[in-house]
């Protein structure tokens, strides 16, 4: 039946009962499915009411018949039911990828999260005294004996930590830092306005691209509560610049009573990855430059879920547990028992380079790395889409290791030397369309795709994107 007037709309009523939204209400709900049906004639009777008004009528107006209607509920159902967050191929290299994520847990991680949330758990429980528990206890003995330090706390990230920090240790006194470091990071979140926050009172010292150890000794007073260093893990200064080294530091807090609080943002556990970026410091190094309260993320180079690290001296940190601020910064029982088991990997360093997924992609070996993406060039080929493999530069991403480069490859797909297809911003476009989408590089014209933040087990869904993005089709799922 065609429908052109607003006599011809079904009432929605009986457009429910129609026995093809019968797998509708199975899937998606009653009242989901007869929302949509509302929607769906409402904007059909929209349509048919502006056709007959010249200065509404909508352009190529063709009347609609019951199927399509259908059809409409069916797309309204699936557009509203797909969820916020899911998966998508991340082709660009970029491991800590900000809007995709950051780095994906390891596998037994993912799985402990499942096995945690799907049943009830021992969050708050101590079993073997049969009383309330700490959610937090086990996790900060298992960083206690990882780091070897005599306390640690865990809050929702870094920030929080830093705040925490400041709050319990500073609060209404002086804390120095470099102008230096008074730097801005994700989400236009500011070391100045932290400290503000956390009603401490900021003591600038030094210039911009210069400060030196007299010039914080210069500050220390009556008021001082505490030197604060923070790592520049988002930018970096160059040319006639000098700081204080943490240690020089370390030494002075303690020469004056003071607490040497160290953000160290990206929170780097492994030695080896921080041998590919010259100045990224460890938490053990930190650690061992005297350091007495240490911040730092849990979801960046350590490789975990989004969390904040306390670690350091019980002297300084017992007070930090009684403040009131912890239970607002506390975690979840997801991420603590996705911390938990990434902590657990570092106990073996290898099987920490195997298993984590950031140090499994940074690490990976550069000639099995080519002779991957050969292979996935090759592949290409065998479908009729030209392709090239060339060197190209990889970055950690998610505010780390800046201007830094690892090398690295991609297969590179040149629309140019690839005749009848569409622009290359097109097919980007369609691959971002994709189910999953994948999102690559488009550089000069042509697409670049690294392996390196490609499971192998994704290369099939990335060629059937690609195929269909090539050759113009509308992407769908595999």
């Amino acid at each position: 039946m065609i429908i052109q007037n607003l006599s011809d709309l079904p009432k929605v009523d009986e457009f429910i009962r129609d026995d093809r939204l019968a797998s509708a209400m199975e899937t998606f709900g009653y009242t989901p499915t007869l929302n949509a049906v509302r929607a769906v004639i409402d904007d059909a009777r929209q349509s048919i009411r502006s056709r007959c008004q010249p200065a509404l009528a909508v352009p190529d107006y063709s009347p609609l018949t019951r199927d399509e209607l259908i059809e409409r509920v069916f797309g309204r159902l699936e557009r509203e039911s797909k969820p916020g967050i899911y998966p998508v191929i991340n082709a660009t290299g970029v491991i800590l990828h900000t809007n995709l994520g950051r780095a994906p847990l390891a596998e037994a991680a993912a799985e402990a999260v499942h096995r945690a949330v799907s049943t009830y758990s021992s969050l708050e429980f101590d079993f073997e005294h049969k009383s309330r528990g700490n959610r937090n206890s086990h996790i900060e003995k298992l960083l206690c004996r990882l780091l070897n330090v005599e306390a640690s706390i865990v809050v929702n990230n870094n920030a929080a930590a830093v705040m925490l920090a400041l709050s319990a240790l500073a609060r209404n006194r002086e804390v120095i830092v470099s102008r230096g470091e008074l730097v801005e990071i994700g989400g236009s979140f500011r070391i100045p306005e932290i400290i503000e926050e956390s009603q401490a009172l900021l003591r600038e010292v030094g210039t911009t691209n210069r400060t030196h150890l007299q010039d914080y000794e210069r500050l220390i007073g009556r008021e001082t509560a505490a030197i604060l260093k923070v790592h520049t893990s988002n930018f970096r200064l160059i040319g006639f610049t000098e700081c204080v080294k943490t240690a020089d530091l370390a030494d002075l807090a303690h020469k004056n009573d003071l607490p040497f609080i160290y953000d160290l943002g990206s929170g780097c556990l492994s030695e080896q990855l921080a041998a590919l970026f010259p100045d990224e410091p460890t938490v053990a190094s930190a650690i061992a430059d005297g350091a007495d309260v240490i911040c730092f993320s849990g979801d960046k180079l350590l490789g975990g879920p989004q969390a904040g690290l306390i670690v350091g001296k019980e002297r300084y940190l017992s007070s930090m547990r009684t403040h009131p601020l912890l239970r607002a910064f506390r975690c979840g029982k997801m991420t603590l028992t996705a911390l938990e088991q990434t902590l657990r990997l570092y106990f073996d360093e290898e099987k920490a380079h195997r298993l984590l997924p950031v140090l499994s992609m940074a690490l990976v070996d550069p000639t099995a790395l080519r002779q991957r993406t050969e292979a996935f060039a090759e592949k290409l080929k065998e479908t009729g889409i030209r392709a090239s493999v060339e060197p190209s530069g990889m970055t950690m991403g998610g505010g780390t290791t800046p201007e830094y480069y690892i090398d690295s490859f991609a297969c590179v797909i040149d629309p140019a030397l690839n005749s009848g297809t569409p622009s290359p911003s097109a097919i980007e476009s369609k691959l971002r369309d994709c189910s999953p989408p994948v999102v690559c590089r488009l550089v000069k014209d042509k697409l670049y795709f690294d392996l390196r933040t490609v499971r192998e087990e994704e290369e099939a869904s990335l060629i059937g994107c690609l195929l269909r993005a090539v050759r113009g089709a509308v992407p769908g799922t595999d």
